[in-house]
């Protein structure tokens, strides 16, 4: 094996544990001299802002890392295998990837080797190579090394589409906890630098045409979910904050990945991956849905229901709102029905100014009427939720849910 194809197999396996940007996760490997190899080493795919998918290349510049922080595969006392690519490695990587048609981008990340802008200032090396040498017009992501200097990021920020700096433990008490180098200043101060950056830029284009793009995708964070005790509430109110006072373009979430043992860090069989699921449902009624965050937990229910989405869990708690009369109600109010998604509520608000809706304009409206029908009444209808008692509405839901997952997917052929 070369040199380079070692260190990319080392350093793309390091990268999988990032989750701020999406991967396919397959492992369909090439067999007899086949087309493709979904186990190419690093490949992974993102969404522009147009919707496109775009794959990208990603991988660490190095696994060194002068930081012992307990939930990560790449901490100074592991035992594992150790690499680095140089700026010219990960420039000939992606231009060669990419007029192979294999990749549209990069995603860079890195361990802390030295100091953090002397990380930082070889990952600004590598997009600016690409794009002023090369005339790289792909997408980057690069990831801003917290403790960075504002004239590195400032670079990275006119060089690539988005950065993001990872937050990764949802607590500042919990953090020093399991990783005492780091601190919450030094994340977040980044993160109100490159929002000012961008606003600025946004104001100078109003006025010089010309003015260079900066960070055009934003930027993005990663919060570790089941590495520490913080409940749900902690989590969506530290998202919420960023998503108004950093402005980020999205919080993802990582189920905690059990990788060594270490006493900092709790003892799992497998990564919480409900929970993150749930975590995710719940950020996404925050971005699309209007939901505050005291509507979705609360110091009463700190914790997501595991059994049923945030929204159910929501409809469940709140007898007193529902059922929601489709022709009258208000579009906010739509919106918190289990089963109408944003779409549907929209086209629901549009038509029944021209008729009184019943479940059939419902159905072809894209409502998924299994769930909704439990919540709504209008024409046509026959469940009538406040005939039930939150349990017994609870455990017809989970039952036909159950039914449904159980069903097989009919045959195209016979």
């Amino acid at each position: 094996m070369s040199r380079t194809l070692e260190k990319l197999t080392i350093l793309s396996g390091a990268a999988k544990y990032d989750a701020s940007c999406s991967s396919s996760g397959s492992k369909r490997a090439n067999h007899n001299k086949g087309l493709g190899n979904s186990d190419g080493m690093g490949i992974c795919h993102s969404y522009t802002e147009d919707g496109r998918c775009v794959s990208l290349l990603k991988i660490l510049f190095t696994n060194h890392c002068i930081y012992d922080c307990a939930y990560c595969v790449s901490r100074r006392s592991n035992d594992v295998r150790r690499a680095a690519f140089t700026v010219e490695e990960v420039v000939d990587l992606t231009i060669n990837f990419y007029r192979r048609n294999y990749i549209e981008g990069l995603f860079l990340s890195s361990g802390i080797f030295k100091s953090a802008d002397y990380t930082m200032e070889r990952l600004v090396r590598v997009a600016k190579t690409l794009r002023q040498q090369h005339n790289f017009n792909g997408y980057i992501h690069l990831k801003a090394i917290p403790g960075a200097s504002p004239e590195l990021l400032h670079e990275a920020g006119l060089y690539s589409d988005r950065l993001s700096v990872n937050i990764e433990i949802p607590s500042e008490v919990s953090l020093k906890k399991v990783a005492p180098e780091k601190n919450y200043p030094d994340i977040i101060t980044p993160m109100n630098y490159l929002s000012d950056e961008k606003d600025r830029y946004k104001d100078e284009k109003k006025h010089i045409r010309k003015t260079p793009l900066f960070l055009p995708a934003g930027q993005s964070t990663q919060l570790i979910v089941g590495a520490s005790p913080e409940s749900d509430l902690q989590i969506l109110n530290l998202a919420d904050g960023l998503y108004k006072q950093q402005r980020l373009k999205r919080v993802y979430y990582s189920g905690y990945v059990p990788i060594a043992t270490d006493n900092r860090v709790p003892v799992l069989k497998a990564p919480p991956l409900v929970r993150e699921n749930r975590v995710y449902q719940a950020d996404w009624l925050l971005r699309f849905y209007h939901f505050s965050v005291d509507e979705i937990v609360s110091e009463a229910h700190p914790n997501l229901d595991l059994e049923v989405d945030p929204k159910v869990s929501y409809a469940l708690r709140h007898p007193e709102k529902f059922p929601v009369d489709i022709n009258k109600a208000d579009y906010e109010m739509i919106l918190r029905v289990p089963g109408i998604g944003v779409k549907s509520a929209m086209k629901i608000v549009k038509s029944r100014v021209h008729q009184r809706l019943n479940l059939d304009h419902l159905q072809r409206m894209g409502v998924a009427l299994k769930r909704a029908r439990f919540f709504i009444t209008c024409p046509g209808s026959q469940y009538q939720h406040k005939d039930y008692e939150a349990g017994r509405l609870r455990q017809m839901i989970l039952s036909s849910e159950s039914v449904a997952r159980q069903t097989p997917q009919l045959s195209l052929f016979g």
